[in-house]
């Protein structure tokens, strides 16, 4: 386990919250896309300040609400290509780009393609990666200020999105299908990638590592869990196994279904999961993952446009109620799209307020 030695208020409880540890209250936040802010703009950050227990690092000006620079490429307009050759496009600014084209749609590329491989430790997926020096001093830095080292790197889809980010989605179910011999060469040469991004951080003093990637449709897994443990599972183990190894904690985000193989998450080493409640069910999670991983509960996206502040604050407290331990392992997270009111917006902060009990730690 992690020390709590020298960490600050909010990161002890995280740990507690992580590790069972009865925390001083549950830790939640809030998240706007980009576009959130575009369309709101300064009556959101009103809003925001007038929740310091939510957003307690947020300072008047903190967001540009013009995004002039956005935190990815991919919520940036037109066409962006990635390092392994996919070609992506947004229509939308603030909003996440699609894939347009997959390089290995047709097998018979396959060869040239493998002869430009990206270097782990240099490219990322649309950039350089940074000094590995300097990822090392700013991990230091941020245990020095009581934080946690946090390590990451991966794009979201680190894996299986990215199997078909370079093959196409009804191609990959055909290729897991068939078991197509080419497909085990393809995830050797991700998982080889991913296993060298998540070593660099490991060697440099990371103390936590997330990842990303929507292993689940709306109600069920796209591939059976028999075909999961054979094509995915082997690569999780190969990335994740050795943070869980030094005893660092994987935090995954997963959108969609994904209640048959949390079982196997957790022994590839997931220490915090975050997963969809609409597409798993308050029942399922309860019975499948309460009080044996620390849930980081992604709330209802689906609901917050379509709702009030009432249905707002019965969802939250069911879920409250459905999860939550006194010893721990429940958080809550909350992402807002610029289709949710300010209103219904305040009403998801309030909320989280009153149940998770989050202090105001300017003070």
């Amino acid at each position: 386990m992690i020390s709590y030695a020298g960490r600050n208020r909010q990161t002890v409880n995280f740990l507690k919250a992580m590790c069972f540890d009865r925390p001083e209250w549950t830790p939640c936040a809030v998240h706007f896309l980009p576009a959130t802010w575009m369309q709101y703009r300064g009556d959101l950050e009103a809003l925001v300040l007038a929740h310091p227990r939510i957003f307690p690092s947020y300072r008047k000006g903190s967001v540009d609400f013009d995004f002039k620079k956005m935190w990815s490429p991919l919520y940036e307009l037109g066409r962006h290509t990635d390092c392994w050759g996919t070609v992506w496009n947004n229509i939308a600014r603030g909003f996440d780009s699609q894939v347009e084209r997959e390089p290995l749609a047709d097998w018979a590329a396959f060869a040239d393609w493998r002869r430009r491989l990206p270097d782990p430790l240099t490219d990322a997926e649309f950039e350089a990666r940074p000094d590995w020096d300097q990822v090392a001093r700013d991990m230091a830095a941020a245990r020095e200020r009581g934080g946690l080292a946090a390590g990451g790197g991966l794009m979201h889809g680190h894996f299986f999105m990215r199997l078909y980010y370079l093959r196409g989605f009804e191609n990959l179910m055909l290729d897991i299908a068939s078991e197509e011999p080419r497909l085990e060469e393809l995830s050797a040469i991700l998982t080889a990638y991913n296993a060298a991004v998540v070593g660099a951080y490991l060697e440099r003093g990371a103390e936590i590592m997330y990842f990303g990637e929507d292993l689940g449709m709306q109600t069920a897994l796209p591939i059976s869990p028999a075909a999961w443990r054979r094509v995915v599972k082997p690569s999780y183990q190969a990335t994740f196994g050795p943070c869980r190894d030094r005893g660092v904690p994987v935090y995954l985000h997963s959108d969609g279904h994904i209640l048959e193989i949390i079982p196997d998450l957790i022994e590839t080493g997931v220490r915090v999961l975050n997963p969809q409640i609409r597409a798993n069910g308050l029942a399922g999670l309860r019975e499948v993952a309460r009080g044996k991983v620390c849930l980081d509960q992604d709330l209802d996206r689906q609901l917050f446009p379509f709702t009030g502040p009432a249905g707002i604050r019965e969802h939250i407290g069911e879920v409250f109620e459905g999860l939550n331990l006194k010893k721990g392992g429940l958080m809550f997270k909350a992402e807002c799209g610029p289709d949710v009111s300010l209103e219904n917006i305040d009403a998801i902060c309030c909320t989280l307020e009153e149940l998770c009990k989050p202090p105001d730690l300017r003070t």
